[in-house]
C-alpha cells in the first residue's frame, strides 16, 4: 500500500523533521496515490507554524500500530506500562477501534499525532470503511493528541461535554510537558483536536448495524470521563475509569463503580454499565491479555473499598 506524506520540520535551520501522514490518499500503487493527490490537494493550514521540507508526495506505507482482535470487529492496541519518554515516544495508553457495517469508530488516539497516523494505517490494513468517529474517553494527553489525524480525515471528534473547555485550558501545558518527555520530533505536528460532538449524559453512535452506547460520568478519574460500550460483543471501553479488569484505579473510580452498580440494580437495561459487560478494555496499565470481567466486580470492589476506608 502507498500513502501520502509531507515532510515537516520545526522552524529553524536545525529543527527536527518528521514524515507526517496525510490521511485519505492510500492506494495499492504509487500512480493511484499520486493521482489522488493531484485530484484533491490536501489542506495544510494546520501546519502553518511548521517548515515544509518536502511537498506532499507518495511512498510505501510506514509501520502500522500493532493491534490485536479481542472480539468480532473489536481491535485494541496496548500501550507500554510506563511513563512517557523518548524511547516509547508516548505510547503509554490503550487504544481501540470498533468496525461496523458502514464505518469505524476509534476509541482514544494516543499521546501524539504519530500515534494517530500509525493507528490510521492499522485501520486501513483491516478495512476500507471510513473512520466516522474518534471518541476521547477523557482529557489526559496520552489519550487525545493523536486525534487530529482522524479529524483531518473528516471524522467527528466525540468527547464529554466538559472536554472542550478542559482541553482549551490545559493543552498548552500538556504539549510543553510532552515535548520535554518524549522529545520535539515525536511531538511534531501534534495539536489538540477540535471537539465536534459532545456527550452530556448518554448518547448512541450507529456504525451501521452496530451501536455504541456512550456514557458521560459526572466525576470519576477526571471531570471529563466517557465510557463506550459495544452492544454486539459486550465490550466496555473504560478509558481511565478503571485501569485493570478487576481493580479500580482510585477512590474516585471506586465511587463511580458504586454509582454504576446502584444504577444497574435500579435499571438493568443500562447496557453500558460494567455489570452488564462481558469484556473490559481499560485505558492504561491493562492486563497482558484482554479477558471477560466478573459480573460481581462493581459490588465486590465497592465492599472492599468501604472496608479499607472504615
Amino acid at each position: 500500500m502507498f500513502e501520502a506524506i509531507i515532510v515537516l520540520c520545526l522552524t529553524g535551520a536545525d529543527g527536527p523533521c518528521r514524515d507526517v501522514l496525510l490521511p485519505g490518499y492510500e492506494a495499492s500503487d504509487r500512480a493511484s496515490c499520486e493521482t489522488a493527490l493531484d485530484r484533491q490537494f490536501p489542506d495544510l493550514t494546520a501546519f502553518v507554524a511548521l517548515r515544509v521540507a518536502a511537498a506532499p508526495h507518495c511512498r510505501p506505507a510506514a509501520e502500522a500500530l500493532p493491534m490485536v482482535a479481542v472480539a468480532e470487529g473489536v481491535h485494541v492496541h496496548r500501550g507500554f506500562v510506563e511513563e512517557p519518554d523518548g524511547r516509547n515516544r508516548g505510547d503509554v495508553a490503550n487504544l481501540g477501534l470498533v468496525i461496523g457495517g458502514a464505518s469505524v469508530a476509534v476509541i482514544d488516539s494516543g499521546s501524539a499525532r504519530w500515534m494517530g497516523e500509525a493507528a490510521w494505517r492499522a485501520i486501513r490494513n483491516l478495512t476500507d470503511l471510513p473512520v466516522s468517529h474518534v471518541i476521547l474517553t477523557h482529557m489526559h494527553p496520552d489519550h487525545v493528541f493523536g486525534a487530529s489525524v482522524f479529524e483531518m480525515a473528516g471524522a467527528d471528534v466525540v468527547g464529554h461535554a466538559r472536554l472542550p473547555r478542559a482541553l482549551a485550558e490545559r493543552q498548552g501545558n500538556y504539549l510543553e510537558s510532552l515535548g520535554r518527555l518524549i522529545g520535539p520530533q515525536a511531538l511534531l505536528a501534534t495539536r489538540a483536536p477540535g471537539i465536534t460532538r459532545t456527550v452530556d449524559g448518554e448518547d448512541l453512535i450507529d456504525l451501521g448495524n452496530r451501536v455504541l452506547d456512550l456514557r458521560a460520568w459526572p466525576a470519576a478519574h477526571t471531570g471529563t470521563d466517557l465510557t463506550v460500550f459495544d452492544r454486539q460483543t459486550g465490550t466496555l471501553f473504560a478509558g481511565t475509569w478503571c485501569s485493570t479488569p478487576t481493580r479500580p484505579r482510585s477512590t474516585a473510580v471506586c465511587a463511580a463503580g458504586r454509582r454504576c452498580w446502584r444504577s444497574c440494580r435500579r435499571r438493568t437495561s443500562s447496557g453500558w454499565c460494567p455489570v452488564m459487560a462481558r469484556r473490559l478494555c481499560p485505558g492504561p496499565r491493562g492486563p497482558s491479555r484482554w479477558r471477560a470481567i466478573s459480573r460481581r466486580w462493581p459490588a465486590t470492589r465497592a465492599r472492599r473499598s468501604r472496608r479499607a476506608s472504615a
